[in-house]
Order: structure tokens, then C-alpha cells, then sequence
């Protein structure tokens, strides 16, 4: 499994750039890990406990802290802080993106939701 050797928030673009040792890099927006987040508090307990998360269009990321070798845990600014990004999870949320993100945004629309 690749690991990265640099992670970079950019405040501005609302963005964090993780570049791997495989060559990968990947630019995932906050509210894209946001809405993706690992934790049970998003992913629930099993398979159909999900919780679809709306209005995080504007998240902000507020820290980064290291876990071990293997992960990192991100707080977010309307006090989201559980859940560990593997750097396995990281890769797949990078590689999978697009299609990741379409699929939120079709559940936001069936749902009568939205990002704001």
C-alpha cells in the first residue's frame, strides 16, 4: 500500500493535496473527506446506518493530527473530529473521487437535500 510523503492543507482552495510514494497525488476538497468521513458517526455500524451528511459545502479543515505510521485524524471546523484516515482509505477516496462524489450528490438530490 502506497503511504504519502506530503500532505498539504490549502485553506484558501478549501483543499488537502496528498502525494504518494507510488507517484500518485490527489487534491480531495473538505467537504469531499468531510462528507466521507470513516467514522461511525457518518459510515454507521453496518450497511444501511449511514447518515447522509447535508450543508457541509463551506467545511473548514482546523487540524491534522498524525496517528502513529498508518493514518491521520482530521477536525473539522463544525466539530467533526472522529474517525482515522488510513493512508489505504486516503488513496482509494483519491482514486475513487469522481464517482464518489456523484453518488453524494445523487443521494443530496433523491433526499431533497443540499450541500448548504
Amino acid at each position: 500500500m502506497p503511504t504519502p510523503t506530503e500532505i498539504t492543507a490549502h485553506q484558501n482552495s478549501r483543499t488537502l493535496e496528498i502525494a504518494f510514494d507510488d507517484g500518485a497525488s490527489f487534491v480531495l476538497p473538505f467537504e469531499f473527506l468531510r462528507v466521507n468521513s470513516p467514522s461511525a458517526e457518518v459510515r454507521g455500524h453496518g450497511p444501511g446506518q449511514e447518515t447522509l451528511q447535508v450543508g457541509k459545502r463551506n467545511v473548514g479543515l482546523s487540524e491534522i493530527v498524525p496517528v502513529g505510521s498508518y493514518a491521520v485524524k482530521l477536525a473539522f471546523d463544525d466539530g467533526h473530529d472522529s474517525g482515522l484516515y488510513t493512508w489505504q482509505y486516503l488513496y482509494e477516496l483519491g482514486k475513487d473521487q469522481d464517482g464518489l462524489w456523484q453518488e453524494y450528490l445523487q443521494r443530496l438530490e433523491a433526499a431533497g437535500e443540499s450541500r448548504d
